[in-house]
């Protein structure tokens, strides 16, 4: 998480400079700094407003929504997270609201998900059990969680993959078991009214641990957009 905050600041962005392959390398190189590696290339995107006359740059710049997927290797333990930030416009302090709520409908999902995850279920009925609840809800989710360890997707029940929200037979019918991890991988798509009600996706990740005293996030979650000023 420090490693997110860090490269979604501004030492190390800087709009209309700094392009989202600067901020890939910046993580690169700060992991190999600290004698850690990953166990995937660290990936940096872009959302911005259909208006924008930056179109598809890959230059970061202000009003952007950004967005991270990064994990590591540490004593052979895999983690997998992914976080937003926003750069903020001249006069800005804070990011619109419309980006504010969609992140909290993202914290929901997340909240609906492990709500549904209980002993002896199979990952196709938490799937189900979940999208059903977030959909009651008014949310427009999409779920695609894995078991995490010593491999990046590891052994267990996967509960739904991006494209198969219907379930996955074989993967998505085993039972869930105390004390093992799952990276919460999830996203949420809402209109944001300062976009022209455009929709932005809000794709959120970050390890739990699913155990008899309750399913719990190892490092807190992310429930605020990082500011770049």
């Amino acid at each position: 998480h420090a490693i997110i905050a860090e490269a979604f600041s501004s030492k190390v962005i800087t709009p209309g400079v700094t392009t989202t392959n600067d901020v890939e390398w910046w993580m690169w190189e700060k992991l190999r700094a600290l004698g850690q590696t990953t166990w995937f290339d660290p990936s940096i995107s872009i959302q911005r407003p259909k208006s924008s006359p930056h179109k598809d740059s890959p230059v970061i710049h202000c009003g952007d929504l950004l967005h991270c997927d990064f994990g590591i290797n540490y004593f052979r333990l895999n983690s997998d997270t992914q976080q937003h930030a926003y750069v903020l416009n001249v006069g800005e302090t804070d990011a619109p609201r419309g980006l504010k709520d969609a992140l909290a409908q993202g914290n929901r999902l997340q909240d609906i998900l492990l709500g549904e995850m209980k002993e002896g279920l199979t990952g196709n009925q938490v799937l189900a059990a979940a999208l059903k609840r977030a959909k009651d809800e008014g949310l427009k989710p999409s779920i695609y969680t894995h078991p995490l360890g010593v491999h990046g997707h590891a052994a267990g029940p996967t509960i739904g993959l991006w494209d198969r929200q219907d379930g996955v037979p074989g993967a998505g019918d085993y039972p869930l078991y105390f004390d093992t991890v799952f990276s919460i991988e999830l996203n949420v798509r809402a209109a944001v009214p300062e976009w022209d009600n455009q929709e932005v996706q809000v794709a959120l990740e970050q390890d739990a641990a699913f155990t008899r005293a309750g399913t719990y996030f190892l490092d807190r979650r992310q429930t605020d957009l990082h500011l770049i000023r």
